[in-house]
C-alpha cells in the first residue's frame, strides 16, 4: 500500500464549526482510521496545517492532536508548493479575500458557506477558479445526513407519486448572553459583521431543495430580528442588527411548494432540531437529521375534525421508521472524502464553487423579498 500525503492548509479551525467538525471529525478521524483508502492500492494520508491569527490557540491545539504544522501568515503557507488544498471556515467577512489569494496561488479550494458577502463576489470566485483550473468546492453538509439520505431513498424509489410540498422546521433557542451564556457568537446577531440566520440558513435550505426537490423558482420571505438586545462574549451588551428569524416560501421546478421557517428564538417541540415533512400524492414522510418515518396512502388515517371533543388518535403512531439499511458516517467527513478523491483521482463532483454562489443568491434575495414585502424570482445562474 502506497500512502500519498496531502497537505491542506486549514485556516479557521479555532472557531466551533471549523474545530469540531472539519478537523477533528473529518480530517482527524481520517487519519486515526489510517487514511482514505483510494481503491487503487493508495492511502491518502491529510496533513493539516493549522492556519489563523492567534499563534497560542493554534499552538494548543497542535499540541492536543500531536500536529507539527501551524501558521499565522497566510502569504506564507499558500506560498508553500507542498501545500494543495486551501480550506476556509473563518467567518464569512474575511473568506473572499483568502480565497482569492489562494485561487492566484494555484491551490484546490474548499470552503464553508456562504462563500461570499454578496452574489457579485460568489460569482467571481467561481469564475476566477475555474479559469485558474484548480478544483472547488464548498461545504453543504445537510445533504450527507442519515435523515435526509433516507428521504433521497424514498425520493429515488418513487414513494411519494407526486410531491406536493415540503414544510420544515428548523431552530432553536439561542441565549441572549446575560444571565446564560450564548450558544452562538456574537458577530451571528451583527448584520455588519455579515451576521444573521438568512445568510447562515438560507443557503442550506438553496441546496437542499435544489438537490432533493428542484431548483428554486422564486422566494418570498419575512426576516425579524426578535430580540434586538443581546450580550457579547465578554459580557457586554450590544444591539442586534441582523436577523435573528426568518419564514420562507419557495417555489420549485415540478410545481412543488417548500415553506422553511428558520430560527434562533423558538424552543424545540419536535424530536429533532431540524425536520421536513413532504408530503406527495402517495405517501408522505418526515425526516430529521438521523431519523426518517413514512406514511404510505394505503396506511393513511381518516382523521375527523371535531373541537369539542379530546383527541383520541396517537398520531405520531401512525408512522413507520425507515430504516437505516446502511452505515452512516460523519456528514462533513463523507463529503471531505469525496473533495479529496475528486482532487486526487479526479472522480466527479458538483458541490463546486458555482453552487455555493446559488446559495449566496438565495439569501441576497431572501433578504431583499422582506425587505420589499414581495415575492422576487430566483434567476438561474451561470459563469
Amino acid at each position: 500500500m502506497t500512502r500519498r500525503t496531502v497537505r491542506i492548509a486549514m485556516n479557521g479551525v479555532t472557531g466551533r464549526m471549523g474545530y469540531r467538525q472539519h478537523l477533528v471529525r473529518s480530517i482527524l478521524s481520517l487519519r486515526e482510521q489510517g487514511g482514505l483508502d483510494l481503491g487503487d492500492g493508495t492511502t491518502l494520508w491529510p496533513e493539516p496545517v493549522l492556519v489563523g491569527r492567534r499563534e497560542h490557540a493554534l499552538r494548543a491545539m497542535a499540541d492536543r492532536h500531536g500536529l507539527e504544522h501551524i501558521s499565522t501568515d497566510l502569504d506564507a503557507v499558500l506560498a508553500d508548493p507542498t501545500v494543495e488544498i486551501y480550506f476556509d471556515a473563518q467567518v464569512t467577512s474575511a473568506r473572499e479575500e483568502s480565497v482569492r489569494k489562494a485561487i492566484a496561488a494555484g491551490k484546490h479550494i474548499y470552503c464553508e458557506k456562504p462563500t461570499a458577502t454578496s452574489l457579485d463576489s460568489a460569482l467571481e470566485l467561481a469564475r476566477l477558479a475555474t479559469a485558474a483550473g484548480v478544483k472547488h468546492g464548498v461545504v453543504q453538509d445537510k445533504l450527507f445526513l442519515p435523515g435526509l439520505l433516507k428521504l433521497k431513498r424514498l425520493i429515488d424509489g418513487g414513494f411519494f407519486g407526486q410531491i406536493l410540498s415540503i414544510r420544515g422546521e428548523f431552530g432553536y433557542w439561542v441565549f441572549e448572553g446575560d444571565w446564560q451564556s450564548a450558544q452562538r457568537p456574537s458577530w451571528n446577531y451583527r448584520s455588519q459583521d455579515g451576521g444573521g440566520i438568512v445568510v447562515d440558513m438560507f443557503p442550506h435550505w438553496e441546496y437542499v431543495l435544489h438537490e432533493l426537490f428542484g431548483r428554486v423558482r422564486t422566494v418570498q420571505a419575512l426576516t425579524a430580528t426578535h430580540i434586538p438586545r443581546r450580550w457579547d462574549e465578554d459580557g457586554k451588551p450590544y444591539d442586534a442588527t441582523a436577523d435573528d428569524a426568518a419564514y420562507g416560501i419557495f417555489q420549485l421546478d415540478g410545481g412543488a411548494i417548500a415553506q422553511i421557517n428558520s430560527s434562533w428564538t423558538v424552543r424545540v417541540n419536535r424530536d429533532e432540531l431540524v425536520e421536513f415533512q413532504v408530503d406527495g400524492t402517495h405517501g408522505s414522510a418526515v425526516a430529521g437529521l438521523r431519523d426518517c418515518r413514512v406514511q404510505h396512502r394505503s396506511a393513511t388515517p381518516k382523521p375527523v375534525w371535531n373541537p369539542d371533543l379530546p383527541v383520541t388518535e396517537p398520531f405520531r403512531d401512525q408512522w413507520q421508521a425507515v430504516p437505516d439499511n446502511a452505515e452512516f458516517t460523519n456528514g462533513f467527513k463523507s463529503q471531505w472524502e469525496l473533495f479529496l478523491r475528486h482532487v486526487v483521482l479526479g472522480e466527479p463532483w458538483q458541490w463546486d464553487l458555482l453552487a455555493g454562489a446559488r446559495g449566496v443568491q438565495l439569501a441576497e434575495l431572501g433578504l431583499k423579498s422582506s425587505a420589499e414585502g414581495r415575492r422576487l424570482d430566483v434567476p438561474e445562474l451561470s459563469l
